[in-house]
This record gives structure tokens, sequence and C-alpha cells, in this order.
């Protein structure tokens, strides 16, 4: 698995111009899955990010998780973060897991954020989205489980 995390002041993702999910304070996350995924990475996500001290204390260092802020998390499914690029023009897209794969330990995932009791909101898997943010920082990280 692969998730590029951004520290944002909001976020939102729209499908055809209506709102499927919006956040204020937290983290976007955008997730890829691949092929040899599994819920032990699913797991291990789960934990790196909530627990990811990437939130400002008082004195302006990042010394505070998603849990400590009370911030909220925005996941997007981005299949094209697996994409291979070395060879020829055209993105391979051979290391992402199929639909009925991703799915599965995508919505694995956003169950697992929201045991946490971090408010979660979601795209729409599979669709055309529009993603927009205010990047706080800008902070962007990737963290990958493999």
């Amino acid at each position: 698995m692969i998730a590029v995390i951004q520290r944002v002041k909001q976020s939102r993702v729209t499908v055809n111009g209506a709102i499927v999910g919006q956040i204020g304070c937290g983290m976007l996350t955008l997730l890829g899955i691949a092929e040899p995924d599994t819920v032990n990475d699913v797991a291990f996500l789960t934990e790196k990010l909530v627990n990811l001290r990437i939130f400002e204390d008082e004195s302006g260092k990042m010394n505070r998780s998603l849990l400590e802020t009370h911030g909220e998390m925005l996941v997007v499914s981005q299949f094209t973060l697996l994409a291979d690029c070395k060879k020829g023009r055209r993105p391979s897209f051979a290391a992402a897991a199929r639909p009925e794969k991703a799915i599965p330990l995508y919505e694995q995932f956003v169950d697992r954020i929201r045991k946490t009791g971090i408010p979660v909101q979601t795209g729409q898997f599979g669709a055309m989205m529009d993603v927009t943010l205010i990047n706080d920082g800008p902070v962007t990280l990737i963290v990958e489980t493999g």
C-alpha cells in the first residue's frame, strides 16, 4: 500500500459536481492498493497514519498526531500511485490491485480509521473525482507498507 498524505486546513472531493466527502483540519489521504497487499498492510498503515506526528504543538513543532489534534481524514482511492513510468511514455498500472481485491481493503482501511474515533469522509471508489484542498504547511508525505 502506498499513501500520499497531506496536512490540510480543509479538503473536499466531488463527483459530477456533487460533494461526496469534505473535511476541515486534518489529513487528506490518497490511497493506492497494490496486488500483494493484505489486511496486515491495512493494519500497519492505519496505525502509522493516525499516530504520525505531523501536526504542530504549541511550540510550532510537528509533535502531535491526528488522534491528538482530533482532526479529520478524507480518504481518496488512487490506483495511479502504483504507476510504473520507467519504460515507454504510457504508465503501467500492472502493480495496482484489481477492484475485486482493492475495494475490500480500501473499505477495511476506512473502517479501521473510523474505529480509532477519527471522523472519516471518502471519495467514490473508481469514479472520476475532483479533489480540492488547502494544504497546511505545506506538509506532504509518502508512506508505504512494503
